[in-house]
């Protein structure tokens, strides 16, 4: 499932902000750019306060009734200074913006990041939005898988997870020798 470029490009970054370990201005501005954000610049007290915002973005992904989700996200929306607005900057097609182009890029990441996730909500009910099922993986994701079925963050946590299970399965059963 592919949520329009814009939502899911916000519920892409809400997403590795909260996976993120390094609030650097350094290493946020690489995670900003590769979400489509323009002008990434951070000081020491913007990367704080981006590690702050993740703790509001995580509590929206996982297994949530709808009205928790749909809370979470409208607080999100009332904190930032959204407007949204379509534009058609730098030579690209109109698009819909959530924030004012001039905007900090705090205020323009938080935008972003509410926004993506109101229209990841809108357009699936905020079960793509999830958390890893592995016990001890706090990985949280945007399933767009076709089937919206996915479980866990990545092949590897799902490979450990059957295993384990298989040889749960194995060292049950009676030998047959």
């Amino acid at each position: 499932m592919h949520f329009n470029a814009y939502g899911g490009n916000g519920a892409e970054l809400a997403a590795a902000l909260v996976n993120a370990t390094e609030f650097t201005p350094e290493v946020l501005a690489v995670t900003l750019s590769e979400h489509g954000m323009l002008r990434t610049r951070l000081t020491h007290a913007q990367a704080r306060e981006l590690g702050e915002w993740r703790h509001r973005l995580a509590p929206v992904f996982g297994e949530l009734d709808q009205d928790t989700q749909i809370r979470l996200i409208n607080d999100l929306l009332q904190i930032t200074a959204s407007k949204p607005h379509v534009s058609a900057h730098d030579g690209r097609e109109p698009h819909l913006h959530f924030f004012s182009i001039d905007a900090d890029i705090v205020s323009r990441a938080k935008d972003t990041t509410a926004g993506g996730l109101a229209m990841a909500i809108s357009f699936s009910d905020g079960r793509r939005l999830g958390r890893c099922d592995r016990t001890g993986c706090e990985t949280v994701y945007v399933d767009t898988s076709r089937n919206g079925r996915r479980r866990f963050c990545s092949l590897t946590c799902a490979n450990r997870v059957n295993v384990a299970a298989h040889r749960s399965r194995n060292a049950q059963s009676p030998s047959t020798a």
